[in-house]
């Protein structure tokens, strides 16, 4: 072995060995064995940050953006409806999510599959009262699984198809990877609903419970032609119960109705009063397209283009507003600001919100300009509250962000356009059309994520230019002389998955399926089950979160640390080689 070799594989065992005792931070170690890298000389220094610019890096923090856009629209929320239900067991939601991330992955990019799906993921989880390191690790992986299937479904499986035309005269096609890959794929996706997610270790509860966060009473206005009017309130239970909050009256022509207001039939200009939390009130405005409590003033700032926050400030003793209405002190039309609700201690509030006095203790939840939080906080002499992300969906904008993120992913998925530069233009698309302000860009961004990339790929690159993978796999025929051919195609894959562990997919299929066919051509066999086993094999990388860019997506969103991956992913990949070296042989016999 040469210097460079012998010290780019001790600086790769440095690295693992730092993150999986966690002892410090992943992107610090990474980047440090970069920089160690470069002074030793194995990086070249031209290349030391060509990670950051690197597609697979772009990628990560890109789907991260469209995630953020895809909740702001709505899309999110109307998947959520439709699709999921925060109520079922913890392995009933893994297997849905799980099917449907595997289905959506073999016809589309995996990444793309799993940005449309981990927002919905995280909400669902939230809702739930639950961590959501316990279900976003299987929605990784199952989308992972479900891109072996097909063609297109992952890029290994695009590359073994050209390598396959190069070696034979003729490429795999469409479906030529579904009896192995399919296989593997539906037998992961068992494992991983029944047995993998209680092998992931939680690291507290990150899923807030929706009970711990304060409940604010707020008025939503049936707003002229709704489809609700003519319905009756109760009718609207059930939809009340899916977002956890609670309907307490009805306000019509000023008056409160108590009693008789579940069957009271809904009309234009009707306020609903409701008991929730500010996340479960924007899911129900969102999903029955109801007014704040100030329609006039929401339909104004709406128009003036900024887009709206949400904050939450507790009102102190000698504040502005303390003892007076937010209708009193001219909120709406001095600050362009509406009181969304009040909350009490728990106390009920029996008359309009913009007309309750407001005492200390109270926490309001407000209406602003974006930008604007914390000088209307300081206007009202109330303390705003740490921010937590609230936001206001805008969901006249969910088929304009659904749209734009379906047409980059057809375009991707057909080779019209490039993935990133199709990300890229989704971003840009949803700056324009204000579904995510400019502002909050990069604040969607994980950052710690994205130096571990640009940290890694460069290294893995030196790696492969040095000789490294040239040895191993020269080493790998040597070991595997004059053993069966299961035997044979057990090694490749094993060592396959690997590599695919610390390079990434593509670069690890370049380099082992020319090993695979220099493999069969030693046997005087076909090398068409050592290409599937590479294919299979390359994209089964479940041990660390930089082996594929989906792992590396749900690192920071999941709170997961650098050796959680391998809890679940080992056997996994055990179980991926067990179902696959039968069905290779049975499909593509040597």
């Amino acid at each position: 072995m040469t210097f460079d070799q012998i010290t780019l594989f001790v600086l790769f065992a440095a690295v693992f060995g730092l993150l999986l005792w966690g002892r410090f931070r992943y992107d610090l170690v990474a980047f440090t064995a970069l920089l160690v890298g470069v002074v030793l000389g194995v990086v070249p220094t031209k290349e030391a940050f060509s990670g950051f610019g690197h597609p697979a890096t772009l990628v990560v923090a890109l789907v991260l953006i469209v995630s953020a856009g895809l909740v702001r629209s709505g899309a999110v929320l109307l998947i959520t409806r439709t699709l999921v239900d925060a109520s079922r067991s913890l392995g009933a939601h893994i297997a849905i999510m799980g099917g449907i991330g595997a289905v959506l992955s073999a016809f589309m990019n995996n990444v793309a599959a799993l940005a449309l799906l981990m927002p919905v993921d995280v909400q669902t989880a939230r809702k739930a009262g639950r961590s959501p390191a316990l279900s976003l690790m299987p929605l990784s992986f199952a989308t992972i699984l479900g891109g072996m299937a097909t063609l297109i479904g992952t890029p290994p499986n695009i590359i073994i198809a050209e390598i396959r035309a190069e070696a034979t005269g003729s490429p795999f096609h469409m479906f030529d990877f579904a009896p192995v890959g399919g296989l593997a794929a539906l037998a992961g996706l068992v494992f991983v609903a029944l047995i993998g997610w209680r092998l992931i270790p939680e690291r507290g509860d990150t899923g807030r419970k929706a009970q711990d966060l304060a409940e604010y009473i707020a008025e939503l206005t049936v707003p002229a032609e709704s489809p609700l009017i003519g319905r009756r309130l109760a009718e609207l239970y059930p939809v009340t119960d899916k977002a956890d909050l609670a309907i307490l009256g009805l306000i019509r022509d000023g008056k409160r109705r108590y009693g008789r207001a579940a069957n009271a039939i809904l009309r234009a200009g009707d306020a609903l009063v409701i008991e929730a939390t500010p996340e479960a009130l924007d899911e129900f405005r969102a999903a029955l397209k109801l007014d704040f409590s100030d329609a006039q003033r929401q339909e104004l700032l709406t128009a003036a283009g900024e887009g709206l926050d949400v904050i939450e400030a507790v009102v102190p003793e000698g504040a502005r507003i303390a003892g007076r209405t937010a209708q009193a002190v001219g909120l709406a039309w001095r600050r362009n600001t509406v009181l969304l609700g009040i909350s009490r201690h728990g106390q009920r509030i029996t008359a309009h919100v913009r007309q309750t006095p407001i005492r200390a203790g109270d926490l309001l939840l407000l209406l602003v300009p974006r930008g604007t939080g914390a000088d209307v906080a300081e206007w009202l002499g109330a303390l705003p509250l740490a921010e937590r992300g609230l936001t206001v969906t805008a969901n006249e904008k969910t088929w304009a962000g659904i749209g734009l993120f379906a047409a980059a992913v057809i375009a991707a998925s057909f080779g019209l356009i490039y993935l990133p530069i199709a990300l890229g233009l989704v971003v840009v698309g949803y700056v324009l059309t204000r579904i995510l302000p400019i502002s909050e860009i990069y604040n969607h961004v994980e950052w710690p994520v994205v130096v571990l990339l640009g940290s890694m790929i460069p290294l893995g690159a030196a790696l492969e230019s040095s000789g490294g993978t040239a040895l191993i796999g020269g080493g790998l025929i040597r070991l595997t002389e004059g053993l069966p051919a299961w035997a044979v195609l057990t090694v490749l894959m094993v060592v396959t998955m690997t590599l695919s562990d610390v390079l990434n997919n593509t670069a690890t299929t370049i380099v082992a399926a020319p090993v695979g066919i220099q493999m069969a051509h030693a046997l005087g066999v076909s090398p068409d089950p050592f290409l599937m086993a590479v294919a299979v094999a390359a994209s089964s990388a479940f041990l660390t979160p930089i082996g594929h860019k989906n792992n590396t997506l749900i690192l920071g969103p999941g709170g997961y640390r650098f050796g959680d991956y391998w809890r679940m992913g080992l056997p996994l990949e055990i179980l991926v080689i067990a179902v696959s070296i039968p069905a290779i042989l049975l499909f593509w016999p040597l």
